[in-house]
């Protein structure tokens, strides 16, 4: 990679320590509506790249992390469905 290339995408993920990679996290998805609404395709683009390759390395060192019953099929299933509004 070369140093132009390093500066626009960062750190690696696999290089930046646990607290690192989770501000990092944090602040891609803070930014991510801003830059769907109002960033040039190009920036969308490699915010995506970035994005994915945070959230891969973080799934890389948590693959058992919990996960909440309600971000499940089973779990939204089993939500009370809303009741019609009547008209």
């Amino acid at each position: 990679m070369t140093e132009s290339e390093h500066q626009r995408r960062g750190i690696e993920p696999a290089s930046l320590g646990e607290q690192e990679l989770i501000k990092e996290l944090e602040n891609i998805h803070r930014s991510r509506h801003d830059t769907l609404l109002h960033g040039s395709p190009a920036a969308l683009a490699s915010h995506t790249t970035r994005m994915a390759e945070l959230e891969e390395e973080y799934l890389r060192r948590h693959p058992d992390r919990p996960v909440s019953a309600g971000r499940t099929r089973a779990g939204a299933r089993a939500r009370p469905q809303p009741k019609p509004r009547g008209r």
